[in-house]
């Protein structure tokens, strides 16, 4: 399995081992557009892997803090109270970088910055930029990823 993702278009591709397309998703990346160095708030480009899959067995809309589940669950109410906030749902697909000196090491690390694909509130836009460097999907969309990519699947994020 690989993924594809394309920060122009806002479009997420899934791959299957003979190179077929077998799901598309509608993304949002970062508001601040792509980019590698940390405190840049972009979203890092090039080649990468999916370290770790966080989050299997929790309820849509758990909410995490930390790559922990913090006992709080999304809504309406929820974020009323704390606007602002950025919300990490559901599950996590957290990235390593491939690539030393571009996504990987230094003040270029993917994994070290904590980049992530992960689920969002409903409310949050998907397929325009409004990210703060993760890749926010749909919380059915990630449920679904999160089944069908192992650890160590290809992600390439194009610009």
């Amino acid at each position: 399995m690989r993924l594809a993702l394309d920060i122009p278009t806002q479009w997420m591709q899934l791959y299957d081992d003979s190179d077929v397309l077998i799901r598309r998703y509608r993304v949002s990346t970062a508001r601040n557009g792509s980019g590698e160095k940390r405190g840049s708030y972009c979203t890092p480009r090039g080649r990468h892997v999916i370290r770790a899959r966080i989050g299997g067995d929790v309820p849509v809309n758990t909410v995490f803090g930390r790559r922990r589940p913090t006992g709080e669950v999304w809504s309406p109410e929820l974020a009323a109270s704390q606007p602002g906030r950025d919300w990490i749902l559901t599950r996590i697909l957290w990235l390593s970088g491939c690539e030393p000196g571009f996504n990987r090491l230094g003040e270029v690390d993917t994994m070290r910055r904590f980049i992530y694909l992960h689920g969002s509130p409903d409310t949050a836009e998907m397929g325009v930029p409004g990210s703060i460097g993760c890749v926010r999907m749909r919380n059915r969309d990630i449920i679904e990823l999160f089944e069908l990519v192992p650890t160590g699947s290809a992600v390439e994020i194009r610009d």
